[in-house]
């Protein structure tokens, strides 16, 4: 196991430490002290739900919550840096048929006297043995925070039947609510929507930086369309790659950038030399400056089969960014078709490449829309809503459970409608 330390933990006398955890847990949350949060992963490689986490871990407020992070394989570059930040684990499951992760994760749940463990992502690892050993650490709080939704990421049947031991799960849009409700099987009653969000301060308008284009071989006044998406199959990248041949036959000077990495990348590159788009496409893998890099661009696509709550999106909306996207998950949600942005049919790249003409060549149409979708993410979708829902949900959820009630409601105006949208009839999954 790895992990950063923290020596102040440790007791020199077990049970007495094991008593005093079991009394402190019967106070009142205004007098036991912080919340003590453990959040399970895979990994934490660069990608829209691990940045969300790295977010959140920050911007708990500590007199509240002590956030900690397991990520049961390897950190990865994110868990890397949090490791400097808060406690982070890590090695406790060597494959995938590793059973033993069962025993080390409740003896770590059970050593660092966790309160909550929220579970980040569907999958047999995580999901299964994170909730399973946080009941026999007989853990107050278990949530399931899912940010993707339809295959290849679904709540598998094992994943199913913790239903009853959950005590919720975390949707990231009011679709995406429905959506776990109707056809992942979670019981409705269950399901909190906690909208994603964005840093709108890091993330805001600015003059695109001329050193970054040169860098990047952008000739000057050459409009820019890019995606900002892991090169995964259902981001369906070789859509975006038609789209860019359709758009350079109307603009031959456009250009395109493909920012994020993974396995289609192999695919990707030889698939963009085919369609004859030689240099006009670059493939800028992982980045840190993504912020600077989507001051390039002049408009964002997204191109994807299926979505939850796409991070990327909010932030090329965040930097007033006009979006073309596909309507798919939730997505509209955020795009407004005709006011903040296009939303086409997954897969048509006809429709697609003539939204991004009509852009290039429409300069004010364009601004227009990048300012109206700014002000639709500051409004909706910030960052600090999004910490604040994770706070109610886990402050009322342990309050409810043990007994002790603060004065103030356990959920925001904002989740609370939102469930009461997603929760009809019986809970037939219970």
């Amino acid at each position: 196991m790895r992990h950063n330390e923290d020596p102040t933990r440790h007791e020199e006398n077990p049970r007495a430490a094991r008593c005093g955890w079991r009394q402190r847990r019967l106070m009142p949350l205004a007098d036991r002290g912080p919340l003590r949060v453990m959040f399970v992963i895979t990994s934490m490689p660069v990608g829209g739900a691990e940045t969300l986490l790295v977010e959140l871990v920050r911007r708990l407020d500590r007199t509240r919550f002590v956030p900690e992070v397991c990520c049961l394989k390897r950190p990865g570059p994110l868990g890397e840096v949090l490791a400097g930040e808060v406690p982070v684990f890590a090695g406790l499951l060597s494959n995938k048929y590793d059973v033993a992760v069962l025993a080390r994760l409740t003896a770590l749940l059970h050593k660092r006297r966790i309160d909550a463990v929220v579970t980040v992502g569907t999958g047999g690892d995580k999901m299964f043995w994170g909730r399973l050993a946080g009941r026999l650490a007989r853990v107050p709080v278990i949530c399931s925070a899912l940010h993707s939704t339809g295959l290849p990421d679904h709540v598998e049947f094992l994943n199913r039947l913790l239903a009853p031991i959950t005590d919720a799960f975390i949707a990231v849009a009011t679709s995406h609510g429905r959506y776990l409700a109707e056809r992942e099987g979670c019981p409705a009653r269950k399901v909190r929507v906690i909208p994603n969000g964005v840093d709108v301060e890091r993330f805001h308008p600015r003059w695109p930086s001329e050193s970054l284009r040169s860098e990047l071989g952008l000739p000057a006044g050459a409009p820019v369309a890019g995606i900002v998406a892991a090169l995964r199959p259902e981001k369906n990248h070789p859509l975006f790659l038609e789209v860019a041949r359709r758009v350079r036959n109307e603009v031959p000077e456009a250009r395109f950038l493909v920012v994020g990495d993974g396995p289609e990348r192999a695919r990707l590159e030889p698939l963009a030399c085919q369609l004859g788009l030689g240099d006009t496409v670059r493939f800028l893998g992982t980045r840190s400056d993504v912020a600077e890099v989507l001051s390039l661009f002049d408009v964002f696509v997204l191109t994807s089969h299926m979505e939850a709550n796409p991070v990327s999106i909010l932030e090329a909306m965040s930097t007033e960014k006009p979006v073309v996207a596909t309507r798919v998950g939730s997505v509209p949600e955020t795009v407004i078709h005709g006011q903040t942005g296009y939303l086409v049919a997954p897969g048509d790249a006809e429709a697609m490449a003539a939204r991004v003409v009509e852009l290039f060549r429409d300069p004010e149409r364009a601004a227009g829309l990048g300012r109206a979708g700014r002000a639709h993410v500051v409004a909706h979708w910030s960052i600090q809503r999004m910490v604040e829902g994770y706070q109610d949900l886990l402050a009322g959820v342990y309050e409810s459970k043990t007994g002790h009630r603060e004065s103030r409601r356990p959920f925001p105006d904002l989740a609370r409608g939102v469930v009461e949208a997603i929760t009809t009839g019986d809970d037939r999954h219970a």
